[in-house]
């Protein structure tokens, strides 16, 4: 027999939905669709502490406003340390996903870890001590619109992104914009977002194919970007802080939620999922 012509054949793997519409993926769930987190003055993501790991994020921009607290991941002779520093961005990346955050949760506490430098380049040993100290301090989301696609750091990752999980520090983390492997997208313990090309900024659609769990708007968006100014950019690095900023929302209003359960809540809130009977035809 050959076993190459009846093995099961590996799905074909796609990090943003590219060529079908949210009707090509639609999703029939068991239970009642929750109300909108959009809905309400409770719901603006008064409370929430979101913090983005990213290349900063400047402060006093027009679509960011105030930046709670920033701090920057330093590398020298002497080893790698976190301090606090004034909230600037060295390349507009990280200013961009706070704006998005901004628009989303208008009302949630916005901070800043800065690991990427002016050429959008960063290693896998400061992202793990940003991300580290974003989770020890206790942050409510965590913005990670960035992955490492180096082995070696994948355990250290999966152990960070799993104290986070239990810790209920939620991470939504950006699949990589080509279909190679990075992490910690890949793992099932955070949140990860890949884009979609729909016109309504408001619409984020749950991906019945997994490793990627949501799609949102990223691909020809406009963002804030330095000094104060704006581009229309395309990333799902920038459809990642739209999920963030619903994950504020919703836990604005049930802050006792799991990082489990906000998954569930965004999962039965995507505008593809449709709720019925169990078994129903």
């Amino acid at each position: 027999m050959d076993m190459a012509q009846t093995a099961p054949r590996r799905p074909e793997l796609v990090w943003s939905l590219r060529g079908r519409r949210p009707e090509d993926i639609g999703v029939t769930a068991d239970e009642e669709r929750p109300g909108s987190a959009r809905e309400g003055e409770d719901a603006r993501g008064r409370g929430v502490r979101v913090c983005v790991v990213d290349s900063g994020v400047e402060a006093g921009h027009p679509l960011v406003g105030r930046v709670d607290g920033a701090w920057a991941v330093t590398k020298d002779e002497h080893g790698i340390g976190v301090m606090e520093t004034e909230a600037t961005d060295s390349c507009g990346h990280g200013t961009a996903c706070a704006g998005i955050i901004r628009r989303t949760a208008p009302e949630c506490e916005l901070y800043s870890v800065q690991v990427l430098g002016r050429t959008f380049g960063g290693t896998g040993d400061v992202l793990l001590a940003g991300l580290r100290w974003a989770i020890h301090e206790g942050f409510d989301v965590i913005n990670l619109s960035l992955s490492t696609t180096r082995a070696r750091f994948v355990e250290e990752l999966r152990a960070l992104a799993d104290e986070a999980y239990f810790r209920r520090t939620v991470i939504v983390a950006s699949a990589h914009n080509s279909t190679v492997e990075s992490f910690p997208w890949r793992f099932a313990s955070v949140i990860s977002v890949g884009s979609h090309a729909e016109d309504d900024p408001d619409l984020h659609l749950y991906n019945p194919s997994p490793p990627v769990e949501f799609f949102a708007p990223g691909q020809n968006v406009q963002v804030a970007w330095l000094g104060g100014t704006t581009i229309r950019t395309t990333g799902n690095s920038f459809a990642t802080p739209y999920i963030t900023g619903l994950c504020a929302r919703v836990l604005s209003r049930h802050r006792r939620l799991t990082s489990f359960q906000l998954k569930n809540a965004l999962y039965l809130s995507a505008a593809n999922v449709h709720t019925g009977m169990r078994g129903a035809s």
